[in-house]
């Protein structure tokens, strides 16, 4: 349990401008890029959350309308928050079934994030308020679950294609910083849970290239055995395997959905607990403040309050 201090809300003195869809089109893609934009109402020179959704089971959660909890505290604290919504959308199988790189999308996925800043200008044109207020040299990209997976390949991981057997690697120079929240770890051998083969993409990835900064969030009762025996720590494979400068952040008590970071009060959180959500919000939020701004207290502060003493929420390790 956090403090009452720690489990912050968005500050009502702040408030939040979301726009969607801002559509962007986009040659031989089957459906259009639709995004969702969100802005605290004042301020300039805001850097750039670009948030990538996972796979989960509800139609709307893995889509420009999740994430609300994450998204809204983040842009509520001087942060643009930029969604879309990947081919892997439960919104959009009806339309994308069977088209080219399904069922996961993994190049697209990560492709979509790279159109987004080709055109950064024209969504901060599209979007009411917000011309001239982004700084696009500040760009962060957090991903959660599979949107974890597609942020490694951002930030720098490489992948072994097990299509064509082809090394990948789809680093994005403009992001300086990520957040992986619950990202899947290794291949080989502990990639034996059931949904392996039905997914070998999962475990195609090496994460010994991915040299951008970031911030690994792992569960400690994150057990996916679906696709691994290895346990939670399985979670942490970005941090451990990956190079510095890189932070992890162990969350006590939390499973795959960490609280319920895909949506407001959703049925499928097997870990329902706000108190949770808020001070992950927050520490994410501190950690991209403070790399962005070299020097700031945020990240420390917040690691203060929320990870020390009897009420922490999980601990931090770095390297």
């Amino acid at each position: 349990m956090s403090t009452p201090t720690a489990t912050s809300t968005p500050d009502a003195s702040a408030p939040v401008l979301s726009y969607s869809p801002v559509v962007l089109p986009v040659p031989g893609r089957p459906v259009d890029l639709q995004l969702r934009v969100s802005a605290p109402a004042t301020g300039a020179d805001l850097p750039v959350i670009l948030l990538s959704h996972g796979h989960g089971p509800s139609n709307n959660l893995s889509s420009l309308n999740g994430y609300a909890p994450l998204a809204s505290f983040w842009a509520a604290h001087g942060f643009v928050v930029v969604q879309p919504t990947h081919l892997t959308s439960r919104t959009l199988s009806h339309l994308v079934a069977g088209a080219p790189g399904a069922p996961d999308f993994w190049r697209s996925r990560a492709e979509d994030m790279s159109r987004v800043l080709d055109r950064l200008d024209v969504v901060e044109r599209t979007v009411p308020q917000l011309a001239g207020r982004i700084d696009a040299a500040k760009v962060a990209v957090v991903g959660h679950s599979l949107g974890g997976f597609t942020a490694a390949l951002l930030l720098g991981a490489g992948l072994n294609d097990p299509v064509t057997g082809d090394t990948v690697h789809l680093a994005e120079p403009r992001i300086k910083a990520g957040v992986l929240l619950a990202a899947p770890g290794r291949g080989g051998a502990v990639f034996n849970g059931p949904m392996a083969e039905q997914w070998p993409i999962i475990g195609a990835v090496d994460f010994s290239t991915m040299t951008a900064p970031a911030l690994v969030v792992a569960g400690d009762k994150d057990d996916s055995r679906h696709f691994t025996d290895m346990g939670p720590e399985w979670h942490a494979d970005p941090y451990t395997l990956a190079p510095g400068p890189k932070t992890l952040l162990t969350l006590f008590g939390a499973e795959h959905g960490l609280g319920g970071i895909a949506g407001y009060d959703a049925a499928e959180t097997t870990d329902e607990n706000p108190e949770r959500v808020a001070a992950l919000a927050r520490l994410t939020a501190a950690y991209l403040r403070t790399r962005f701004h070299p020097g700031a207290p945020a990240w420390r502060t917040a690691c203060e309050a929320l990870t020390t003493g009897p009420d922490a929420v999980g601990r931090v390790a770095s390297k």
